[in-house]
């Protein structure tokens, strides 16, 4: 049942390979969606050595852990020479350590896959784990200072610690695992979800010592106490955190915008990320699981594989914003479901006296077609990430061109500008009219494919979108515009001259 260190060690190789690779693309002009949210508070508490973040969209445990690394990014700087004060330390400077944080526990949460799936065996582990590593969209957002990489990680923590919890049947080793949920609350609110992991193995522990109540207010309590220790100011900033969580709880709740059903968009995004092979199997391993979780034996380790990715699944397809991301938390428990397929679904043809080898090989190669086609849109993303793409080039155009202090407005938040630009970035261009543009003395407007590509694509279908671009595009001046290629990632960018 023991498996080959080498195998294990060439899993995390992969998974820090794909996590590492091109960590620094896109820095400091084209950042990931929500790194400044993080960084820059994280940055501001460095220097100004006030550790209220003001900011509560997330609940502040992360924001804290990055100042603690810029910290020490900026005493290794300051070593080196890069600066001799905390005002000659630019934002910029501190992305790569920031992000390094991020992959690395990107690849710690492979590892834990591995000792979760470890439960069922060996070549459980291996596969698990080796799904895990290639993941798409694991890889992609492992390049990136958010928090849905770290909140996955106190997740499958959770996990793993209420699979032990269960097996040891003692209040403290309910508190630990109540303690790992807490964390994962204190990363992302969502993450509080975690906390049915280890009350689920509780109540489905026959012999809890010194009892199930007890095991179940160590959880309860842990949980509590690790999330008020990670994120203090949810109590010292009382009423900035109630209004932030206010204000955000009616973000999600208002109407959504895709025409699909939320829960549709995100099979969908699934569908992406594992392929249609391993959809199938995932599907396999949870019909598997819930039979197991019925009939036994071993209920709780069913229940904890199986529960918490269809109870998560609910909750964020009933809000309104989709990410995604979101999916990151119940991809490890995903993993496992379709490792038990491959391996536990080839085991039951062993009843109608097929040879090993056969079945060796058909393992074989459902083991290839799940981890196959992951594998490959990950390494395709590195490599897109690795090339100089649109936003980059006209990063450099502007630099070149452009002189200082001019006032430019740029489309979505696809490219960010030094600050001895005045630049503004806006969702669409056309939320001004083009006579706003030239009273408010915008000198620049930078169009972006992301925004307007849908609207002139399809005319008919938004005819008013359409002619409020064709306005901008007509009446203002065209310097250059950068058009994606094969070799040439990223969106159109077209740069134009506001027109007196």
């Amino acid at each position: 049942m023991r498996p080959s260190r080498l195998a294990l060690a060439v899993v995390l190789i992969v998974a820090a390979v794909l996590r590492f690779w091109a960590l620094g693309h896109g820095i400091p002009f084209a950042l990931g969606v929500d790194e400044p949210e993080i960084m820059e508070r994280a940055v501001a508490m460095m220097k100004s050595g006030s550790f209220n973040p003001h900011f509560f969209d997330y609940p502040g445990f992360y924001i804290h852990l990055q100042a603690a690394v810029a910290s020490v990014r900026f005493l290794a700087g300051a070593l080196g020479g890069a600066w001799g004060s905390l005002d000659q330390a630019p934002v910029e400077a501190f992305y790569l350590w920031g992000r390094a944080v991020t992959a690395l526990f990107g690849v710690a949460t492979v590892l834990l896959v591995f000792h979760v799936a470890m439960r069922w065996g060996a070549r459980y582990a291996l596969l698990a784990a080796g799904l895990m590593a290639v993941l798409p969209s694991h890889v992609r957002e492992s390049h990136y200072v958010v928090t849905d990489v770290p909140l996955t990680f106190f997740v499958t923590l959770t996990l793993l610690l209420s699979l032990r919890a269960h097996e040891r049947g003692t209040a403290v080793a309910f508190f630990w695992a109540g303690a790992a949920a807490g964390l994962a609350a204190a990363t992302k609110y969502n993450g509080a979800l975690a906390a049915l992991m280890p009350l689920l193995a509780c109540w489905l522990t026959t012999q809890v010592r010194p009892s199930r109540l007890a095991a179940t207010l160590a959880v309860i309590g842990a949980a509590a106490a690790a999330f008020l220790l990670a994120a203090p100011y949810t109590i010292l900033d009382l009423p900035g955190f109630l209004n932030g969580f206010a204000k955000l709880a009616g973000e999600y709740r208002a109407d959504p915008i895709s025409p699909d059903p939320i829960w549709m968009t995100y099979l969908k995004h699934l569908r992406g990320i594992f392929g249609w092979p391993g959809m199938a199997l995932t599907a396999a391993g949870l019909g598997l699981s819930l039979v197991r979780l019925i009939q036994g034996p071993g209920r709780a380790r069913w229940a904890l594989v199986a529960v918490f990715p269809l109870v998560y699944f609910v909750f964020i397809s009933r809000q309104s914003i989709v990410f995604g991301r979101y999916l990151l938390p119940i991809f490890p428990p995903l993993c496992v479901l379709t490792s038990i397929a491959v391996v536990s679904g080839v085991s039951l043809l062993r009843r109608f006296e097929i040879p090993r080898a056969p079945r060796t090989a058909l393992i074989v190669g459902l083991t290839v077609l799940a981890i196959l086609p992951p594998a490959v849109t990950a390494v395709l993303f590195d490599r897109m990430i690795a090339r100089q793409g649109t936003v980059a080039l006209a990063y450099d155009w502007i630099q070149q061109n452009i002189p200082p202090k001019s006032v430019v407005v740029v489309e979505s938040r696809g490219m960010l500008l030094p600050p001895r630009y005045a630049v503004s970035n806006t969702p669409q261009l056309t939320r001004r009219d083009y006579a706003d543009y030239r009273r408010e003395g915008v000198q620049y407007l930078v169009a972006s494919s992301q925004s307007y590509g849908p609207f002139l694509g399809d005319p008919q279908r938004f005819p008013k979108e359409y002619a409020a671009y064709m306005t901008i595009f007509e009446q203002s001046r065209e310097l250059v515009r950068f058009t994606p290629s094969s070799d040439r990632p990223g969106p159109e960018l077209r740069i134009m001259k506001v027109e007196p």
